[in-house]
């Protein structure tokens, strides 16, 4: 009779589809196995965009296959199985006595619900749990945790130093190439067709993609956005190469027009990179030092090469340090009492303005939209209406390819809604219409007129910028980066505030009711 103990269990979830992960290298090849599941409630427990569920199951499925091509025994669990019981912490269970598995080991989960059911099931399960750092982040949790000690705010711009220092990245010993940290102000023009945009990649659908494609049309009809073009690279073959393609074709002219938008391209020169670095297709380090090769060799401007990188080891090691920092309380924060319902055009895409409507339709058609549209166009909105943030936080979790609650929530909570009061950015992130008219092509055309600021055919960011800060004057009046517009308001006469407040409320009374905007032929045949 046998004496050998069981194999353990290393269980690899849908955004850890990396060979270097952590877990694996603790693991031995021959002996234990690899557990990966797909589960109906991991498809469901948000309304994903149909691509997201489609690029991270066929995704898994093609890593299955490359730890199989490199010995490794893998159990994995299909969405169809007929033994599938859809949940997670079941199908653990399950796996665990096929196998007379004696742990789990895993590389720590990226999202406090994950880690969470995690946590639990070994726990009812009797078994121990072997937790590994995700080592694919440049920081670790208590690293940051370390970092935040004692600081009266959290400021990105300090940490994002300290990782330019610790990973050398642009680095010319202790001082910045450059002689600068950061180039933002290089990096605000509206596009203007001097340089042509790059061709978006299209790669060609793997079996997988093909099968899963049919899988989720029968299995999840109702899933948000549209099935067509699916643009995603599915496998690390094709991550790779479209990080050859960003870096050879957008990232010359990234930094420029990085918050540029415009209608004749969804995405401009900014590089879609995010969905594969965040379920381990790609790891970040790669994709810095790819593009401080691109600067070294003159293939990109110091601009460009710099916005990007702080993109990657400052803002999203930075949010991702925040959420490890502050959860679970912090998803439950309001700070500016925010109840308004999502309105449903941000579904939809059916609302008479053409900023949102528009954004609306890319992340339909492709579940992605670059940061300036997430924050400054359907952020901006829900922050001036008072959108209920958990609504606002499922609607960003649900429709973009790259959504993870951990780079989520802080983005939206803290910099879009500026719920966490403070936290993330030291002043809410509001604009007037004529932001969004400066950065991009939308208010041409539009059905409001983007230059009046009041009245019913005024742009509603105009009315809402004003109505917002009437709203939230008080709380605002201290802040210094706030004194601008709070002096503008406080020498407003009555009659100007008594019109904001009134064409705000005719506004936020409409969305109420379930309705768009109120359009200027609407609300002029109210007045006669």
């Amino acid at each position: 009779m046998s004496t050998t103990a069981g194999p353990r269990l290393c269980v690899i979830l849908g955004d850890q589809l990396s060979l270097n992960l952590s877990s694996l290298a603790a693991c031995d090849a021959k002996q234990d196995i690899v557990l990966m599941m797909e589960v109906a409630e991991e498809t469901r427990y948000v309304p994903h965009h149909w691509q997201k569920i489609v690029l991270i199951i066929s995704a898994m499925r093609h890593f299955a296959d490359e730890l199989r091509a490199a010995g490794r025994r893998v159990d994995y669990i299909r969405l169809d199985d007929p033994d599938n019981t859809g949940s997670f912490a079941s199908e653990i269970a399950r796996a665990v006595r096929r196998h007379s598995a004696t742990s789990l080991v895993i590389t720590e989960a990226g999202e406090w619900r994950v880690a969470e059911a995690i946590r639990l099931c070994a726990e009812g399960l009797n078994i121990p749990l072997e937790l590994c750092d995700d080592t694919r982040f440049i920081a670790k949790r208590a690293e940051f945790a370390t970092w935040a000690d004692g600081r009266k705010s959290l400021t990105m711009e300090y940490f994002y130093r300290e990782m330019r220092r610790k990973t050398r990245l642009l680095m010319e010993g202790d001082a910045p190439v450059g002689e600068k940290w950061n180039f933002d102000h290089s990096n605000r023009e509206r596009y203007d067709g001097a340089i042509a945009f790059p061709a978006m990649l299209d790669f060609a659908p793997s079996r997988h993609v093909e099968d899963v494609t049919v899988l989720v049309r029968n299995a999840i009809p109702d899933a948000f956005g549209d099935q067509a073009p699916f643009l995603w690279a599915v496998t690390r073959t094709d991550a790779l190469r479209a990080l050859d393609h960003f870096i050879a074709h957008g990232l010359p002219g990234f930094g420029t027009y990085q918050d540029a938008m415009t209608t004749a391209s969804p995405f401009l020169f900014h590089s879609l990179l995010s969905p594969y670095l965040n379920i381990g297709l790609l790891e970040p380090m790669e994709v810095c030092r790819r593009a401080e090769a691109a600067y070294l060799a003159g293939d990109a401007p110091l601009n460009a090469v710099e916005g990007f990188i702080r993109q990657i080891i400052g803002w999203r090691e930075f949010v991702r340090g925040v959420y490890w920092l502050k959860m679970p309380d912090y998803a439950a924060t309001n700070a500016l009492d925010a109840h308004r319902p999502l309105p449903w055009f941000y579904w939809s895409g059916e609302t008479k303005m053409r900023c949102i409507a528009t954004t609306v339709a890319t992340i339909r058609r492709y579940g992605y939209a670059h940061h300036i549209q997430r924050l400054m166009v359907t952020g901006n909105f829900a922050l001036l209406a008072g959108l209920a943030p958990a609504e606002v936080e499922e609607w960003y979790l649900a429709v973009f390819c790259d959504a993870f609650d951990w780079v989520e929530l802080p983005n939206t909570h803290g910099m879009s809604l500026h719920a966490d009061g403070g936290i993330v950015g030291t002043k809410p992130y509001i604009a007037s219409g004529a932001y969004i008219d400066r950065m991009s092509d939308y208010c041409k055309g539009c059905t409001f007129d983007v230059k009046q600021k009041a009245g019913p055919s005024a742009c509603p960011f105009n009315v809402l910028y004003w109505h917002f800060l009437l709203r939230h004057r008080e709380r605002f009046a201290t802040n210094r980066r706030m004194d601008m517009p709070m002096r503008t308001l406080a020498r407003m006469d009555e009659a100007r505030r008594h019109a904001i407040q009134h064409d705000g409320d005719r506004i936020l009374a409409a969305l109420d009711a379930g309705l768009d905007v109120p359009s200027p032929k609407a609300a002029q045949q109210r007045l006669l």
